[in-house]
């Protein structure tokens, strides 16, 4: 039995809550307190081959993808409005798994969540295909057109940062497009998911069209990815991850989408307001303590103001709120663990040890709980390890700069290209920034805004494929073409 205060949880199967095979369940803990929190139902294979089956018979049998679209569309609506009544216990059921702080998550990622369900079921009724006249034939002996089409089984493996948020980003094109799917959210905050599942069943989806296994990625994750009955894998976390992920697929050639790390460069130019520039800047790097993959880790400033800007960030970070996540005025929470904290601070003493110097910040705070003091860095430059990979965590880097085309370029050196910001208010430069960088969405005179409507994915090792807008259902879709002889 689990401890007093201790939520058990299941793994949703065809409709049904039920225990893995084997009974196991392995614990997750609150970040802020370093407490237990849940027991969660460890999936093995046997397990995964159950929600796989699930899906696909809920699939083949057609109940979903042959649902009248404007009645998938209705599902999908009654879903949003649940999410909005319960974004309270929601945000608070996410904040204490994941560390998140709680305004973040209610104000923030609870209404994209449901504007983004809204906004895919208003697609449900408008996936078109087109009429084409064939180019070397008659046109009056054939009839050709295109018909669009659901995927299939589809794998939607998770990550631990803003769980329910990023549960909702995969499950809503999905469902839009007529998929049917099993959801794996990470072991370290798998609450969030659970809860959501149990509002798409309350809401009125058919068994078996959302299951949800919770469990390690060795016993769960693995056998998912690879599983030969999925039609297509939609994953977001780190990139070596991915590689596994894609090696996995690989075997039975299964489509894919990945949304993987990033290494953001913010830019600071000198005709910025500084006011608006400091704030959104250090903005870009501590939302959700700097566990995103978005973070703009990489602060370049110009040079002639480079020294304000760093004055300005130290006088700053002192007076960030930090504490535990569930108090609505927290600005910076604790770590998903102390696991991620080590890797963090190793990050912090290898800098140290390169030649950089710490500005602000770096102390591990309030114990227990996995808490780190927003961190500035300075006397970095682009070679150092701390500027070339994802830390996930609450680390800028400080570098100065002299002209624009420096300053592009030193941006593009990375192997990813999420995102990138850049504050000035010379508008032709805003734009040629816009332009040059290598990243998936970019952000001017502000940060980390998101919409139902706009694409969200990178170029390079940040990933294949898109998160919300029209274009997230290009990856649950196909394209089938047909062409009948009419003479």
């Amino acid at each position: 039995m689990p401890e007093t205060g201790v939520s058990r949880h299941q793994l949703l199967i065809d409709g049904k809550w039920v225990d893995p095979v084997d009974g196991a369940h392995i614990d997750t803990h609150d970040p802020s307190t370093g407490q237990k929190l849940a027991e969660l139902a460890a999936a093995g294979p046997w397990d995964v081959d159950l929600a796989v089956q699930s899906a696909r018979r809920a699939f083949d049998d057609g109940l979903w993808r042959r649902m009248p679209a404007e009645a998938r569309a209705r599902l999908l609506h009654r879903f949003a409005d649940l999410i909005e009544e319960h974004a309270d216990e929601l945000a608070s059921i996410d904040t204490r798994d994941c560390g998140k702080p709680y305004a973040f998550i209610r104000n923030v990622d609870l209404p994209n969540m449901a504007d983004l369900v809204r906004y895919m079921a208003g697609w449900a009724t408008k996936l078109e295909g087109r009429t084409i006249p064939l180019s070397r034939q008659d046109p009056t002996a054939y009839l050709s057109y295109t018909r669009r089409q659901p995927v299939g089984v589809v794998a939607q493996v998770i990550p631990w940062n803003g769980a329910v948020l990023a549960a909702t980003w995969k499950l809503a094109p999905a469902l839009a497009a007529g998929c049917t799917v099993v959801l794996k959210p990470a072991e370290l905050a798998s609450l969030g998911p659970l809860r959501l599942a149990e509002l798409a069943v309350e809401a009125g989806l058919p068994d078996g069209v959302v299951n949800v296994i919770t469990g390690t990625g060795a016993d769960a994750g693995a056998p998912l990815v690879a599983h030969p009955q999925v039609d297509k894998v939609a994953f977001t976390g780190s990139v070596e991850t991915g590689k596994g992920i894609v090696a996995a697929a690989a075997q039975n050639l299964t489509k894919l989408t990945l949304e993987l790390g990033g290494k953001s460069p913010a830019v600071i130019y000198d005709d910025a307001d500084l006011d608006l520039a400091v704030d959104g800047a250090l903005a870009a790097v501590l939302y959700a303590q700097g566990e995103a993959c978005t973070a703009g880790s990489r602060l370049y400033v110009q040079r002639p103001v480079h020294d304000e800007v760093l004055s300005r960030i130290e006088a700053a970070v002192p007076k960030l709120r930090l504490g535990e996540s569930s108090d609505p005025d927290v600005v910076v929470g604790p770590l998903v663990s102390e696991r991620q904290r080590s890797k963090v601070i190793s990050f912090v003493d290898g800098a140290v040890g390169d030649g950089a110097e710490v500005i602000a910040g770096g102390a591990t705070a309030r114990d227990p709980g996995y808490f780190l003091e927003p961190t500035v860095l300075g006397g970095v430059h682009d070679q150092m390890t701390v500027a070339r990979e994802e830390i996930f965590g609450p680390v800028v880097s400080v570098m100065a700069f002299d002209d624009e085309a420096e300053v592009i370029r030193r941006a593009n050196d990375t192997t990813f290209g999420l995102a990138a910001g850049v504050w000035t208010t010379n508008v032709a430069r805003a734009h040629r920034f816009a332009n040059a960088v290598n990243a998936g969405a970019v952000w001017v005179n502000c940060y980390n805004v998101f919409d139902a409507a706009l694409p969200f994915g990178g170029f390079k090792r940040s990933g294949w494929g898109k998160e919300m807008g029209e274009e997230a259902l290009d990856g649950y879709l196909q394209s089938k073409a047909v062409t009948l002889a009419i003479s």
